[in-house]
């Protein structure tokens, strides 16, 4: 009886799930909103104003010019800022890091590489053909020799402590804090894109995608040209920088981890979500200099390529207010007026009620009774 009644228990609970699934779910009622005017608030003089001063980014054209710059043509016939065809070599390098960073691989690392490889080398040759067996048919029982111990122990110690000095420098002048007059750049890895904000002038973002060639884009899209750069390096928008002007490159990312890099600027930091990484950059020379996204990041990662444009102090300015953006210290108050010697110059006052002069002009005669 026990055994019949766990039998019929059991049928009810496997029936239990179907009943539930077939039974209809009772509809949700639809919740009525009302619609009611919003209040209309007044807009303050001083808002108003200020929303004027502050331009707005100039809509973008075709081949990304914007009012006062056009992007600035890739030097191919140098191969600057991009890898040249069947180079070996590091790129041509454009900040003072990385021109010592290849001088210490061209005049250091390999001529030892070179003179260590061809000394075991022809040493492997002298042992095979002076200790043959037919030259040697009686091998020699030498187990020590105290010179040769001595040599084989100093000698490998001198090279790595010539080898330290060197890369230990270049390590420190990599992570050297940037000072307080370097522009500060937050570069942010996305799936898969790059985006570059500027804090020090309005805080304006600029999104980078990797044009695509002509007969891939879509009707109506940018697509690349040879002004643009090469293929699958080449972007919408660039992270335009000042040249000779010390950067603060600050890196993070939204979702994955990313790598910043570009090769001819011997740049290369990590982009790492809920993380900011630093470092200094001073870029030499103006140009455009390409890399890519150099860390594992998902299905596009070969598709996230990185151009650096740099510009003449003047030339960024003017980029910058096209962005709708401000140079730091561009709405400073003015000096006050240094009078001639024997003359005083009176302090302004502002009577209750009266508007302050905000367009440097002279202020009005204030009439007399």
């Amino acid at each position: 009886m026990n055994m019949l009644k766990s039998f019929l228990v059991f049928l009810a609970l496997i029936s239990m799930p179907s009943l539930a699934s077939a039974q209809t779910a009772n509809p949700v009622p639809a919740t009525v909103t009302k619609e009611v005017a919003a209040p209309v608030a007044s807009t303050p003089a001083a808002a108003v104003a200020a929303t004027a001063d502050a331009a707005p980014a100039a809509p973008k054209s075709m081949d990304g010019s914007l009012p006062g710059y056009t992007p600035m043509r890739p030097d191919y016939e140098n191969s600057v800022g991009m890898p040249k065809p069947k180079e070996i070599d590091f790129q041509e390098q454009f900040s003072e890091n990385g021109q010592y960073a290849k001088w210490i691989n061209n005049s250091i690392l390999l001529p030892i590489i070179t003179l260590i490889s061809l000394f075991v080398l022809g040493l492997l040759f002298f042992i095979i053909i002076r200790f043959r067996k037919a030259a040697n048919p009686v091998p020699s029982k030498t187990t020590h020799n105290t010179f040769i111990e001595v040599v084989w122990t100093l000698v490998p110690v001198l090279i790595l402590l010539g080898i330290a000095y060197p890369s230990l420098d270049l390590l420190a002048k990599q992570f050297k804090p940037a000072g307080k007059e370097a522009v500060t750049i937050k570069v942010t890895g996305y799936q898969w894109y790059w985006g570059y904000t500027y804090p020090d002038h309005g805080g304006f973002e600029v999104v980078s995608n990797m044009l695509k060639d002509e007969g891939d884009a879509a009707r109506g899209e940018r697509f690349r040209t040879d002004n643009d750069g090469p293929a699958q390096l080449a972007v919408d928008n660039r992270m335009v920088v000042p040249a000779g002007v010390p950067l603060r490159i600050q890196t993070t990312a939204s979702d994955v981890i990313h790598a910043f890099a570009v090769p001819s600027l011997w740049f290369k930091l990590d982009a790492v979500p809920g993380r900011l990484n630093e470092k200094s950059l001073t870029i030499t020379k103006p140009g455009v200099y390409f890399g890519q996204c150099s860390e594992l990041c998902g299905a596009r990662h070969g598709f996230m390529p990185i151009a650096v444009e740099a510009l003449p102090p003047a030339q960024f300015a003017a980029w910058v207010k096209a962005q709708g953006g401000a140079m730091p210290g561009a709405n400073k108050p003015l000096p006050p007026a240094i009078a001639p010697k024997g003359e005083s110059v009176a302090e302004p006052t502002a009577a209750a009620g009266t508007a302050t002069n905000t367009d440097n002009t002279a202020p009005a005669a204030v009439p007399t009774k």
